[in-house]
């Protein structure tokens, strides 16, 4: 499978055109690489959203996270560690079937929440599909074709609004293979405390995972302060510490889009990509 070479600055960009799955339909897979030492090892950041990371021309209203710039600045600043990004575009008509949490949608609870939402999961749950693609397929392709860091401590998974539900629900699934999961705006009203206490019994262990959380306070993430606050509840009790292996802050006056997403990136980032 031979990628398109992007042109691209901060590093290198590569694009595997509707990269093929046993699992999930194919979908376009960016991987961008920082400008490193030659033959330096690579922590992975496995993200969802893909389209909306790198280049304007491919994202929602042309707004990207600047993901790429972010990573370059911290790595100079040295507050990371080396990082690649595995860019992961969602496939649109099925964004959430693929990002709903399978297994807590397949409960008799979740099964009245999946019909409130029966709009925007035109097709059937396939979340635990979607990470078998990413754990059985996607990671051994990229740990085979690139200079990673394979371990556990060195994976990890990372998404805003439903991407911020299915980077928890990957980290819950398989915490075997990821080490840290960052939930950006995680929507949580999607299914609203059912899907807090849902997490709050799955939750990987503290000992070697950090999880990072995070929301604003205008449009669509005002309604997340109530979830978020009991999920923190949950954390403690599960034997997370603030600051050390779970984070979660509020940002006053962000929105839910790309634009507050960029604005606050490097959060995340310098948490779960913190140097060793």
């Amino acid at each position: 499978m031979n990628p398109i070479s992007l042109p691209h600055a901060p590093g290198t960009l590569l694009r595997f055109e509707n990269f093929p799955s046993r699992f999930v339909v194919p979908r376009h897979v960016d991987l961008w690489l920082p400008e490193t030492q030659r033959n330096a090892r690579l922590s992975v950041l496995y993200m969802h959203d893909g389209q909306n990371l790198l280049r304007p021309e491919d994202a929602y209203a042309g707004e990207t996270w600047g993901i790429d710039e972010a990573i370059t600045r911290l790595l100079k600043d040295d507050k990371i560690q080396p990082a690649m990004v595995v860019a992961i575009w969602n496939v649109g008509e099925n964004r959430w079937g693929e990002y709903f949490p399978q297994q807590a949608g397949e409960t008799t609870e979740g099964q009245k929440v999946v019909q409130q939402f029966a709009d925007r999961i035109p097709g059937r749950l396939c979340a635990d599909a979607y990470l078998r693609f990413l754990v059985e397929e996607l990671k051994p392709f990229v740990d085979a074709h690139f200079p990673t860091h394979p371990d556990v401590s060195h994976t990890f998974t990372m998404g805003s609004s439903m991407g911020g539900l299915i980077s928890l629900y990957a980290i819950a699934r398989y915490p075997q293979v990821f080490g840290g999961a960052g939930c950006v705006s995680t929507h949580w009203v999607a299914g609203e405390n059912f899907m807090v206490d849902y997490f709050a019994n799955i939750l990987p262990s503290p000992h070697n995972h950090k999880l990072y959380f995070d929301y604003g306070t205008e449009t669509l993430d005002r309604a997340y302060e109530p979830f978020q606050t009991r999920m923190d509840e949950h954390l403690r009790a599960a034997g997370y510490t603030w600051g050390v292996n779970w984070l979660t802050l509020q940002f006053q006056g962000a929105s839910h889009n790309e634009a507050s997403w960029r604005s606050r990136v490097d959060r995340p980032l310098e948490f779960l990509l913190a140097p060793r």
